[in-house]
């Protein structure tokens, strides 16, 4: 989802659910992408984060529901990476109530439960809709979901999650992100579910890139 497309998104909510399993299906042969299609080269490259391993970086927002969407498969996916590569989810500073819920989830990485809370927290703004918009409101939510609310706070306001607020926002801006669900592979390429047919097509995309990436 997109800046401009967020305010519109309510409309497009329901039908978006249909289409998926469509994109799904229509995707599952995806076979010698396309740049310029079914990929974008980032030019120019951004210098990756982790030497020595080919880097793999979502960008998404708790706020947008085809990140809610992508995530189930995108999970089995990362699961399942093979030792030299590294997977890295950045929260995106635009779209529904950005800083609270990047803090939401640097704190939650902070803590080791990032796979106990990503799809709840997901299901909270998506299917309970719930605002979240202050601080106190995720503190009650990680309460109900076994986490201590004042030690989440604590790591919420800290200084590394500050810092790893402002990395996130320096790698959207250099990887020129301006949509999500978006994957980036080693800062040189991009793709999306909404450039490689859907979930299943960018998860293929983003295996032939990553052998690109192995093979240079």
């Amino acid at each position: 989802m997109n800046r401009r497309d967020f305010s519109a998104q309510a409309l497009v909510v329901g039908l978006g659910a249909a289409a998926l399993s469509l994109t799904e299906r229509a995707s599952a042969q995806v076979s010698a992408p396309a740049e310029g299609t079914q990929f974008t080269r980032i030019e120019p490259a951004v210098p990756a984060q982790t030497p020595g391993k080919i880097e793999v970086l979502e960008f998404f927002s708790y706020g947008c529901p085809h990140c809610s969407a992508f995530e189930p498969s995108l999970d089995a996916w990362a699961k399942k990476l093979p030792a030299d590569v590294s997977f890295q989810r950045v929260p995106v500073p635009f779209l529904m109530n950005p800083e609270n819920f990047q803090r939401t989830y640097y704190a939650l990485q902070t803590m080791g439960q990032v796979d106990a809370i990503q799809r709840k927290m997901f299901a909270a703004v998506h299917i309970e809709h719930l605002r979240l918009d202050k601080p106190a409101d995720i503190a009650a939510l990680m309460a109900k979901n076994g986490i201590d609310a004042a030690k989440f706070l604590d790591v919420f306001n800290s200084f590394s999650v500050a810092n790893s607020v402002t990395k996130a926002k320096r790698l959207t801006t250099a990887h020129k992100i301006d949509g999500v669900p978006t994957l980036a592979v080693q800062g040189r390429y991009l793709t999306s579910p909404g450039q490689a047919n859907g979930p299943e097509g960018a998860l293929a995309v983003a295996d032939f890139l990553i052998q690109r990436a192995r093979k240079s």
